[in-house]
């Protein structure tokens, strides 16, 4: 990801990370859980780590929804993996990339919730991963999010702690 720093802005001594309590916009929340389920899944870090060196970075704590939804995914991961699967026959699991897993399994997540109207869920899973991919991982995720929709719709809402 490119660097916040303009190439003529002087950069700053490496130290403490300031974190203010701004609160980042939902969008910016769906892309902290993302990124702190993709790195879960390449670092096999803890939840907590990942999500302190997220707040550190962007310079605000993890927001709630970062924070109950990473948690839910990671709770529901076999479920919602399996659910992927059926989804996915022509591609598995394991030949998607870890990006791509994260983003669909958040959506997924969302979608079960029902918290999230399934139309923004799918929206911002495709916008994700053309903005962090490309735009045939927008159509894969496009397709098997569209397919687990039409599947399974949300009967299952968990409550605020992301379990059912």
């Amino acid at each position: 990801m490119a660097s916040r720093c303009s190439p003529s802005s002087p950069r700053k001594a490496a130290g403490p990370a300031v974190v203010t309590s701004r609160r980042p916009s939902r969008k910016q929340a769906r892309r902290d859980a993302v990124f702190v389920l993709y790195q879960r899944e390449v670092t096999d870090l803890p939840l907590e780590s990942l999500l302190a060196d997220r707040g550190a970075s962007e310079g605000y704590e993890p927001d709630e929804f970062t924070v109950r939804s990473v948690a839910g995914v990671v709770e529901r991961q076999p479920e919602l993996d399996a659910e992927l699967a059926a989804n996915s026959p022509a591609w598995p699991l394991s030949r998607i990339a870890p990006l791509e897993r994260s983003i669909l399994r958040l959506a997924l997540w969302e979608l079960r919730s029902g918290d999230t109207p399934p139309e923004v869920a799918i929206d911002e899973a495709v916008r994700l991963a053309k903005r962090y991919s490309t735009d045939e991982a927008a159509a894969l995720v496009n397709g098997i999010l569209a397919g687990a929709l039409r599947d399974r719709p949300p009967a299952d809402p968990l409550d605020k702690a992301g379990t059912p």
